[in-house]
């Protein structure tokens, strides 16, 4: 074989050593629920999980608009189609879409500004099930959990069946939307940022809810922690 032939091959093993897509996380998904829950994620599908059961999921760097959530009281068929009293995305057990409120989120953006993972649990969705949210390598320890019992203290005016929902599914207005991009804390956030402090209460409630680890860190999400 001659030499450029050698170099021509060396190049292209390099090339593709140096292109070969690589995942920038794992989630590792955790019922610790008495209960099943019906994990989703997007990106990712769904999977049933039964107490004590977990689903590991490999995420690509550069992702952004991540959610994992929980998905209660569901039955499908054999082919994957159904209705979940919460969470549900599109009567579908593998999840292409968001879920319907009221739903706990993970939410997630990786390798972003400055080689940065951005986390948080938002309720700004409602809430249906408790959730920790933790950084698992990369010495990143900062960890976030919302476990209160939020269904249970619901305002009579946001309570719906298995959950507890947001004001904007509720009242459909910007005082609570955020549609302007304008609004601030209400009384119902503050329900919310009372007894989950890390958590998002209401679309514009940043400083105090986005948490940051270095690209490439993997992580845990925990239901019923």
């Amino acid at each position: 074989m001659g030499l450029c032939k050698i170099l021509s091959i060396s190049s292209f093993l390099l090339t593709a050593l140096f292109f070969t897509p690589s995942y920038a996380a794992t989630f590792n998904i955790q019922n610790h629920c008495s209960y099943t829950v019906w994990a989703a994620a997007v990106p990712g599908g769904g999977m049933q999980l039964g107490s004590g059961q977990s689903w590991s999921l490999n995420v690509n760097a550069g992702t952004t608009g991540g959610r994992v959530w929980a998905r209660t009281n569901c039955n499908f068929d054999a082919s994957g189609n159904g209705k979940c009293e919460t969470g549900d995305c599109g009567g579908l057990l593998q999840c292409t879409a968001y879920g319907t409120p009221p739903n706990t989120l993970a939410e997630f953006a990786l390798n972003q500004f400055s080689n940065l993972d951005f986390f948080d649990i938002s309720l700004v969705d409602g809430f249906n099930v408790p959730m920790a949210f933790n950084p698992t390598s990369n010495g990143c320890t900062r960890g976030i959990s919302c476990t209160a019992d939020i269904v249970g203290e619901c305002p009579a005016a946001l309570k719906t069946t298995g959950g507890c929902n947001n004001p904007c599914t509720v009242f459909k207005t910007d005082e609570y939307c955020c549609n302007s991009g304008s609004c601030s804390a209400t009384d119902y956030s503050r329900f919310f940022k009372t007894r989950c402090p890390d958590a998002y209460s209401y679309p514009k409630d940043d400083q105090t809810s986005t948490f940051t680890c270095t690209a490439g860190t993997n992580y845990e999400v925990v239901f019923c922690p």
